[in-house]
């Protein structure tokens, strides 16, 4: 008789000795993901209700995806533990949005009233508004525990305009949950987790 030999197949190991958890794959690990942007979106919104908590808000969601799509732990608990983390001078970042967005309402309202120059500035200051919450999108999405807002923005300000690429793609994606709002005010909610998502995959798309 032959000899018959079965090579056992052999699994990957980690360092601490354990098998690796099988990678979800097809169509059911997409839509895991899209499951799990959707549910960080509703997350991100509850936590956007105190008016200037929307950048600790959403770092808290782009590291929760980060963990997800890393197959690693985490939940609703570990998000809250990021965002109280988070808040920590991202009130602060919250509070200048809020207040370069009142100045583009002055500038369209000066455009309303057919101020001379009016409309070009009604112009920049939109532009620049768009481009704050591009930057604003970008420090979220590497913020991690112990940096610094102030570093964040100023690099993630450089980013915007070195890669005008995945800057456009956000704001494709603002622009998103702006049409969302205006059709259906809810829909806008779960967005929220797929524009933290994007912004998480231009980081590791410039970063690769």
């Amino acid at each position: 008789m032959a000899d018959v030999r079965v090579k056992a197949r052999r699994e990957p190991v980690l360092a601490n000795g354990a098998s690796p958890a099988p990678a979800e794959s097809g169509a059911w690990g997409r839509f895991g993901v899209f499951a799990e942007c959707l549910l960080t979106g509703v997350w991100i919104a509850v936590a956007s209700l105190g008016g200037v908590t929307y950048p600790a808000a959403f770092a808290a969601g782009a590291r929760h995806l980060r963990r997800s799509t890393a197959h690693e732990g985490g939940g609703w608990r570990e998000f809250v533990a990021d965002f109280r983390t988070a808040l920590r001078g991202g009130w602060l970042a919250g509070l200048a949005g809020w207040a370069a967005a009142g100045a583009v309402w002055v500038d369209v309202h000066a455009v309303r009233a057919g101020l001379p120059g009016g409309p070009p500035v009604g112009a920049v200051g939109l532009c620049a508004l768009i481009g704050l919450a591009v930057a604003g999108l970008r420090a979220a999405a590497v913020w991690e525990p112990g940096a610094t807002w102030r570093a964040l923005l100023a690099a993630a300000g450089r980013r915007t305009v070195l890669d005008p690429a995945g800057s456009f793609l956000l704001v494709g994606g603002l622009a998103v949950v702006a049409l969302s709002a205006w059709l259906i005010a809810p829909l806008a909610v779960p967005v929220l987790g797929a524009v933290a998502a994007a912004a998480v995959a231009v980081e590791e798309r410039r970063r690769h």
